[in-house]
């Protein structure tokens, strides 16, 4: 069947809906995925206008190589499976688009070749491409992972050996996989004395996305891991403290409410997972022909005003705890600002936001509304 995303045209095997292994992979639900793409590789160029390659790793049908060839991108296509590379070469041709096909493991060929911009978007863990896409990547990289539940700590032993980190599965699980995710991108980047700052990153879904600005200097990579660290999680009072550095120090108890039920995870990401900056041009680069258009400014738009905390809470769980009614999230965070509090929505989930007040300091700031 045929399918049309931003500007071009391309033939993809018929879909159950979420993909099928039977035959080439496609997975209409990631158009939103590629949108963003498309929109942060318009404004990455303006950025870095010397980037121009750009590899798509796992290219299946195309689709994702196409739209940015179309883009003006010098665009090589990699897929170990023979399907998959002549239906890219197909479609790239249906657009008269000019771009390299690759039938070969994608991790041979990123040691081998230098890419201004890479692109994994594998079905599961990134991990096991990250040394290869850290080796020869020049400016960008960008990064899906699909394995949610172990890098939100629902999957706990398959997290641990996928990222060599301790995930727990919180309320805040979606940011967990996150920063689990870029944790163990940095550690991968400094291997090769390569620093990464997270340029855009989102979780939605099933997946999380990352576009890393890499710099290959070893005092970048060492900047990266110093922004390494754990978070304590009390699981009664959910108290979260972070604490910076690769040797945790737990507290046997919690600090405020002396619970003895502390979970630690990590190492992980503490930093900003995002430039602000970036993330409006990025906004402004969503255009009308895209599918996902709304839903991307919308996303784009939550991104820009979210605070840097290292966890978000969830308000509905909050009020659970404190034994009261939930109030509507406009008014939650307008009393955390009014009482002096940073405060901004997370874009995790609707009821999801961020604030730099502990918790009984929100408790107070929100009992009236």
């Amino acid at each position: 069947m045929d399918v049309t995303e931003g500007n071009v045209t391309v033939s993809v095997p018929e879909q159950d809906g979420e993909g099928t292994h039977e035959s080439v992979f496609f997975n209409p639900v990631q158009e939103f995925n590629r949108d963003l793409t498309v929109a942060v590789l318009r404004a990455y160029r303006e950025h870095e206008e010397r980037a121009d390659t750009y590899l798509d790793a796992m290219t299946a049908s195309g689709v994702r190589g196409a739209r940015a060839a179309a883009e003006g991108w010098d665009v090589t296509c990699c897929d170990i499976d023979e399907e998959a590379v002549e239906l890219a070469r197909e479609n790239l041709a249906r657009n008269d688009l000019d771009g390299a096909v690759v039938h070969r493991n994608v991790n041979a060929l990123m040691h081998d070749d230098y890419f201004d911009v890479v692109d994994l978007d594998p079905f599961g863990t990134p991990m096991p491409f990250a040394d290869a896409a850290f080796a020869n990547t020049r400016d960008l990289l960008c990064v899906t992972a699909t394995d949610t539940a172990p890098l939100c700590g629902a999957h706990f032993d398959s997290g641990v050996r996928s990222y060599a980190a301790v995930p727990r599965n919180t309320d805040y699980h979606a940011e967990m996989g996150v920063r689990i995710l870029l944790g163990a991108l940095a550690r991968a980047g400094a291997r090769w004395d390569t620093g990464i700052t997270p340029l855009f990153t989102h979780a939605t879904s099933h997946y999380v996305r990352t576009y890393l600005d890499l710099s290959g200097r070893a005092t970048d990579a060492n900047a990266s891991m110093d922004e390494l660290g754990f978070l304590h999680h009390c699981e009664d009072c959910l108290r979260r403290e972070p604490e910076h550095g690769l040797i945790p120090h737990p507290p046997e108890t919690c600090p405020r409410c002396d619970g003895n039920r502390v979970l630690t995870a990590g190492p992980l990401w503490l930093g900003s997972y995002r430039d602000p900056e970036f993330v409006a041009d990025v906004r402004n680069r969503v255009t009308d022909d895209m599918g996902t258009a709304d839903r991307a400014r919308d996303l784009c738009h939550t991104l820009e005003s979210e605070l840097d905390e290292p966890s978000h809470y969830d308000q509905h769980r909050l009020c659970k705890l404190w034994g009261r009614g939930a109030s509507g999230m406009d008014d939650f965070i307008d009393a955390l600002r009014e009482a002096g509090f940073a405060a901004s929505r997370a874009h995790y989930g609707g009821t999801a936001f961020k604030s730099d007040a502990t918790i009984p300091e929100m408790r107070a700031a929100t009992e009236e509304i």
